[in-house]
């Protein structure tokens, strides 16, 4: 949304403030330069990392950036030779899992999930979601990051200390942030089934007070889960199995396993929600026959109460001893024939589970 005009004085409309861009290297959280499988030693600018790699005709650049703006993405897509599209995505953030291709540059979009501690019988946030995206080209890798939890730091650690694999080039990072986002979906995943398991044994245990709400909420957390994990299931398929995509072999095996990951996530995700649709079911199973066993309760008691009330209603308990008028035991006898019904009542609603 553009910004609003600013007024000084009565009736003067002073032209809008040129947005000044802030610097790329604010979201540049760092960059390297890798020759065989080895980060070169000092500090590199995102044009000063590819020019020291073309220069040398060897090795690629990885250039991490945190949710950078339009300005910010767009000198870095002019260093890299970025496609608009893939840059408008990157900025804009919110996309579906996707592999697309521009030439010889892939760019792929992965969804990331969090856990977050909660009280089960409170409605709130379970699964936090982020966003990576992948550039990759024949020398360079660009991750462009959106969310909290999202951060890179440990996977490229983990590369750093494997000189072998990461000598395999680009499709080596784009592999190792692959399998650490599925390895965070069986993290998850692993969490959301002890938060189902914790409800089915609260629904099943008698008198136990767990809010229909609270499973909805966990419900609709599982749907959004599924959303961020399914759709990656087709790039993963064509990452690991398409020839004509410029990754090397030993990088489309290694996708292969994280491939089988993700479908085992993929199938756990179903069980969880079909599991919650029956949990569901039982819960309001469990509400209607309680709100039964009240009923039954309440028409017990009710029955009882309607013995001494026909009782008084007809000898008025307002005569002399009663009940045929000058009784001398009348009134006792009435007190008498009122507790043996009502006893009587009282044990055969007992016998029979009503109270």
């Amino acid at each position: 949304m553009p910004p609003l005009p600013s007024f000084r004085g009565r009736g003067k409309a002073v032209e809008p403030r040129p947005r000044i861009p802030v610097p790329t290297a604010r979201a540049i959280i760092d960059c390297g330069v890798y020759v065989d499988g080895h980060r070169l030693p000092g500090h590199f600018t995102h044009a000063e990392a590819l020019a020291a790699v073309r220069e040398r005709g060897a090795g690629f650049a990885w250039v991490g950036l945190h949710a950078p703006d339009e300005f910010q993405m767009a000198d870095v897509a002019t260093t890299f030779g970025l496609h608009e599209l893939a840059v408008e995505d990157a900025v804009q953030a919110h996309q579906r899992p996707k592999l697309e291709r521009y030439d010889d540059v892939l760019f792929l979009v992965l969804r990331t999930v969090k856990y977050v501690e909660h009280d089960p019988n409170s409605i709130s946030e379970i699964v936090e979601t982020g966003e990576i995206m992948i550039f990759m080209g024949r020398d360079f890798v660009v991750t462009v990051r959106h969310g909290e939890h999202t951060g890179l730091t440990g996977v490229r650690r983990d590369l750093e200390a494997n000189p072998e694999r990461l000598a395999l080039g680009p499709g080596a990072v784009l592999h190792a942030i692959a399998d650490h986002v599925v390895d965070s979906y069986v993290d998850v995943t692993q969490d959301i089934e002890d938060d189902v398991a914790e409800m089915e044994e609260k629904v099943f245990t008698p008198r136990s007070n767990l809010a229909i709400e609270a499973i909805y909420q966990l419900k609709r957390e599982v749907v959004e889960l599924r959303r961020a994990v399914n759709p990656l299931a087709l790039p993963l398929q064509l990452l690991s199995r398409s020839s004509e995509l410029p990754l090397p072999k030993e990088i489309r095996r290694y996708l292969r396993d994280v491939a089988d990951h993700h479908t085992q996530v993929a199938e756990r995700i179903s069980d969880f929600d079909e599991s919650l649709s029956s949990l569901i079911n039982a819960a309001l199973a469990k509400v209607s026959v309680q709100q039964n066993t009240d009923m039954r309760k309440i028409s017990a008691w009710a029955a009882m109460a309607a013995v001494p009330t026909m009782i008084a209603g007809i000898y008025g308990m307002n005569f002399d001893h009663m009940p045929e008028l000058h009784w001398t035991l009348g009134y006792p006898l009435v007190i008498v024939v009122i507790v043996v019904i009502c006893s009587a009542l009282l044990v055969t609603f007992r016998r029979n589970n009503w109270l």
